[in-house]
């Protein structure tokens, strides 16, 4: 029996709702609309993908938006001073870094220069510690966004043997501690990486399977367990072939690309129980997860105030 699929688009959608009856009951209670400041660095095509589709989810949920756009040829120190007199801008209630910054900029160095209160993004070490503690404020959007997906299948996590594959700042170790967080309903997670020596094994024994590689058909079916939940985050492009293995071409002779996850989903759909689908899983909620962290951003500065 084929999974049942976890659709992101249709969970965004009920977020969005959500978030925007919060704004509205903010502006009509506090005269207060959470303002969200985009800061890039020179010109880079797939910044302004991001930025476009910020705009236009802020706009639907009536977060206000802004982007600060500075020259490519902008020092390190000037960076930081810009983030420094943004934190201090009482309108402003969260910060977020286009990447990819210039080679001259250290990404995480910036990051870090956020003040924690308008970090939407999760990634500064005082909200990191927050989840290690088990009550994160605000969190990387993609492994909220994993968790948020996880949760919609109604399932209990509660002692689950869960594999992640990928141990990065944004996924990876965050997500773990996610499933962690409770004292008495926690996961039981592994996590796997580069230096693990047989991944198989690792997701063989996954009753939950979240991966987070970026690397097309790393995980095949040969290696999910039967029955199992997959959250596959990846977002790879690979040519489209045809019957014959080759490429497909398009009018100027170059190959035709579609957008697919770290996981074989053609294979994984027959052996598990539920998988999110790449593209319109991970993807749609994690920019619904941005502005929910704007929102929370915004109460908390208010409380700061009061």
């Amino acid at each position: 029996m084929a999974a049942k699929i976890i659709d992101g688009k249709s969970l965004a959608e009920n977020f969005k709702e959500d978030i925007k009856r919060e704004v509205r009951e903010l502006k009509e209670r506090h005269k207060v609309v959470p303002l969200l400041t985009a800061i890039q660095v020179g010109e880079n095509p797939a910044s302004a993908v991001y930025v476009k589709s910020q705009r236009k989810s802020c706009e639907e949920v009536g977060i206000d938006y802004q982007l600060q756009k500075l020259p490519e040829a902008t020092s390190e120190g000037e960076l930081l001073k810009f983030i420094e007199k943004l934190n201090k801008d009482d309108r402003v209630n969260g910060i977020i870094l286009e990447m990819p910054l210039p080679p001259q900029i250290n990404a995480r160095r910036m990051q870090m220069a956020i003040t924690p209160k308008k970090d939407v993004e999760g990634m500064s070490p005082s909200n990191m510690g927050m989840l290690v503690y088990g009550s994160p404020k605000l969190a990387p959007c993609t492994a909220l966004a994993a968790m948020e997906l996880l949760k919609s299948t109604g399932v209990d996590i509660k002692g689950k043997e869960v594999t992640v594959v990928g141990h990065s700042e944004i996924v990876g170790k965050p997500i773990t501690l996610l499933l962690l967080s409770s004292v008495l309903e926690s996961a039981t997670p592994t996590v796997c990486h580069i230096a693990t020596r047989d991944l198989a094994s690792h997701t063989r024994n996954a009753e939950i399977l979240i991966v987070a590689v970026g690397k097309a058909g790393l995980i095949k079916g040969d290696m999910i367990k039967e029955g199992a939940i997959i959250i596959d985050v990846g977002i790879n492009r690979v040519p489209i072939l045809d019957e014959k293995g080759e490429p497909l071409l398009d009018t100027e002779g170059k190959p035709r690309m579609k957008t697919v996850g770290d996981v074989v989903f053609e294979e994984a759909i027959e052996k598990a129980s539920y998988i999110t689908p790449v593209p319109g899983g991970v993807g749609p909620l994690t920019v619904v997860m941005l502005l929910r962290n704007t929102l929370t951003a915004c109460k908390w500065q208010m409380e700061k105030k009061g």
